[in-house]
């Protein structure tokens, strides 16, 4: 199994690691080549309108959209989520999203860096123990289609959701040592 991890900004080479500690071959994405046998993608946070700018500026936002709309199975967090979206509600008017998830995202929805915080989540298909979740300027889901589950939420909104081989997270699961979430992402990989 070999994952790639978009590697333009952000922490990817935290998720690197926790995919690694479950015996998951990794790749970073840097240009279009790289996209070549993966069996799943991983899109990291950092800023969304820079990520989809450098995505345009690197060739990769059309060949990353064509493999995941085909099923490539993909785990977006924080600015992840975002690009991953089908609307973002206040992003610049040239950003752009990949469409592949049923769910509108509203950037920095839980206020500016010193806002950011941390929280004990009960997610729907982990074990009883709660999911310790550090949000970090965190975008939040204000409305999801029909074919898409909500696995966790943090004030009655949606901060952890899946549909078919899309998972998305509005924190940043590579920043604990809790890799149950990448576990539940290369399930779907190994599913696919």
């Amino acid at each position: 199994m070999k994952v790639g991890v978009l590697a333009l900004q952000g922490a990817f080479a935290a998720h690197e690691a926790a995919l690694t500690s479950l015996g998951a071959a990794t790749r970073q994405v840097r240009t279009p080549d790289d996209l070549t046998d993966l069996d799943g993608l991983v899109l990291p946070g950092g800023e969304s309108t820079t990520m989809s700018r450098l995505l345009e500026t690197s060739g990769l936002f059309g060949p990353i959209q064509e493999r995941l709309r085909a099923g490539l199975p993909v785990f977006g967090t924080c600015a992840g989520m975002i690009l991953l979206g089908n609307e973002i509600l206040d992003g610049r008017p040239d950003q752009r999203s990949m469409g592949v998830i049923d769910v509108s995202v509203r950037r920095n929805a839980f206020g500016r860096q010193v806002d950011s915080f941390e929280a004990d989540l009960d997610v729907v298909g982990l074990d009883d123990r709660p999911f310790h979740a550090v949000f970090i300027r965190a975008p939040i889901v204000e409305s999801v289609g029909d074919g898409v589950d909500v696995l966790a939420e943090v004030d009655g909104q949606p901060v952890l959701c899946r549909q078919e081989a899309v998972l998305v997270a509005a924190f940043h699961p590579e920043l604990t040592a809790d890799v149950r979430l990448h576990a539940l992402y290369l399930d779907r990989v190994v599913g696919a």
